[in-house]
């Protein structure tokens, strides 16, 4: 436990919990609230793509920098920025008076939970010691799954009185936060770690993806122009040009070696695939179920929490399994599992039945999620040396979001959803059955590669390097879990 006690290490759960709690719950209930902010705010169905990718760009091209800035500046100082800086965006988030304030505001939020997500954990790591560090990051795993299980159905009963609050309920969970880390949380930083912060790398991600989701966006909703074609080139060079930095970089954001483990390079091909799929479908169930099916957002949001309990009930067990037999088999069966609960989901239409329609396609897609996400973390980890697993995951985590991001771009043109489609309950009907289609073969395409690129059994690991993937086990939605930063007993 923490050196002042074990009473000092509730509040320091306590803190990190509800810190957590509050990017986990804005990224499930966002979503819920779409039709309501579209209608109120003049929105096309690009303006609710950019609701989504403004928050997920910043958060993505951020998360890493984030990590970095803790251990240099401390823990619990920047931990705290990100805490105020994400109650700050979400009251600008609620009070915005059209659609570019609310995207503004909602790439502001990023920010500062790409400050706040990798302190909760790193300061959990620093705070406890040996087996309670075990137990403490288990509790913060199932108490933060509760957290995404139950955003959805609150998110829905907040949006029928008003979709502002929404954001607007992240405050008093901040002001709790604020106080309890102020008063009780220790302060920790990384004394070890390399001087200098990587703002280069930093930059050159957040402008290539920046530029990259803007082209695809636009060519989703408006068709190909030169304006498309100078955005999209203008993210891949500027994404090229991130590579090339971090090869140079004496502190990298992202350290090439890494990516010398093949394990390590498939399992992030595999989570882009996984969490595009994912990420797509998301966003589009919600908008079906209340466009076309004539579901209430509380209805909605209930929707997914068959797949939330599955997830909880389960992910661990699937971990211990992947564990004696490797991750291959589970990441090639999971996915086909999953892409057929999607199929189930095109289903889902007029006059659609909770129990008949939505809970047959929620409760496969989440058994097939349930046999990917704890083997992937698993083997990202296991790719990994001990001293690396922060940033092992940190690149996972951020690949994660990269591809719901890219998806929710690109995908809804492909499929024909734009404009004013998502009020118009046929035209969405038609664009939701391709989409779901779509995201379906996304998933047999990542099974296909950890069928084919993806070891038996990891490399065996020294036993110094050892990852301890019990610390790890999470109930992963929106991306997976940020390992700890690394501190070890001395």
């Amino acid at each position: 436990m923490p050196r002042s006690g074990p009473v000092s290490g509730r509040w320091v759960l306590l803190a990190t919990v509800l810190g957590s709690a509050m990017v986990m719950i804005d990224g499930t209930v966002v979503n819920v609230a779409l039709p309501h902010i579209g209608a109120d705010l003049g929105s096309g169905f690009g303006g609710l793509q950019w609701t989504i990718n403004a928050y997920t760009l910043s958060l993505a091209s951020l998360i890493l920098l984030g990590g970095s800035f803790g251990d240099h500046f401390g823990r619990r100082r920047v931990f705290l920025i990100g805490v105020v800086w994400f109650a700050v965006a979400s009251v600008a988030c609620g009070l915005a008076p059209n659609t570019e304030a609310l995207i503004a505001a909602r790439a502001l939020q990023g920010v500062g939970g790409a400050l706040l997500t990798p302190g909760s954990l790193a300061l959990i790591s620093a705070s406890f010691r040996g087996a309670d560090r075990a137990a403490a990051i288990g509790a913060w795993s199932g108490l933060g799954g509760i957290a995404g299980a139950i955003g959805p159905f609150v998110g829905g009963f907040l949006v029928e009185w008003s979709w502002r609050a929404v954001f607007l309920i992240n405050v008093p969970l901040a002001v709790v936060v604020i106080a309890v880390t102020a008063l009780h949380v220790p302060e920790s930083r990384d004394d070890e770690s390399p001087p200098g912060l990587d703002a280069a790398g930093a930059v050159l991600t957040a402008v290539g993806l920046g530029t990259l989701t803007y082209g695809l966006t636009r060519w989703g909703n408006d068709g190909a122009d030169i304006v498309v074609a100078v955005a999209v080139c203008a993210g891949v060079l500027a994404l090229s040009a991130f590579v090339v930095v971090e090869r140079r970089s004496p502190h990298p954001l992202i350290p090439p070696r890494l990516f010398s483990d093949s394990t390590f390079r498939v399992a992030n091909v595999i989570t882009l695939l996984i969490y595009g799929a994912l990420g797509a479908a998301f966003l589009l169930l919600v908008l079906q179920l209340q466009t076309v099916a004539g579901f209430s957002p509380v209805a909605a949001g209930t929707a997914l929490l068959p797949f939330t309990l599955v997830m909880l009930l389960f992910s661990a067990r699937a971990g211990a399994w992947s564990a004696r037999i490797g991750p291959r088999e589970p990441m090639t069966v999971g996915p086909l599992i999953a892409g057929a609960g999607l199929l189930l989901m095109s289903r889902i239409g007029p006059d659609a039945s909770w129990l008949a329609d939505v809970l047959p396609a929620a409760l496969v897609f989440g058994a097939g999620m349930v046999l990917v996400v704890a083997p992937l973390t698993t083997a990202v980890l296991d790719a990994a040396p001990q001293s690396m697993a922060g940033s092992a995951s940190g690149v996972n985590n951020a690949v994660a979001r990269v591809g719901g991001l890219l998806a929710v771009a690109v995908l809804p043109g492909i499929a024909g959803i734009s404009g004013a489609d998502y009020a118009d309950p046929a035209a969405f009907d038609r664009g939701f059955r391709v989409a779901v289609s779509i995201a379906a073969a996304l998933m047999v395409l990542a099974s296909a590669t950890a069928a084919v690129g993806m070891r038996r059994r990891p490399d065996p690991v020294h036993h110094e390097d050892r990852i301890r993937i019990d610390e790890c086990r999470h109930c992963a939605i929106n991306g997976p879990p940020m390992h700890p930063a690394e501190t070890h007993d001395r």
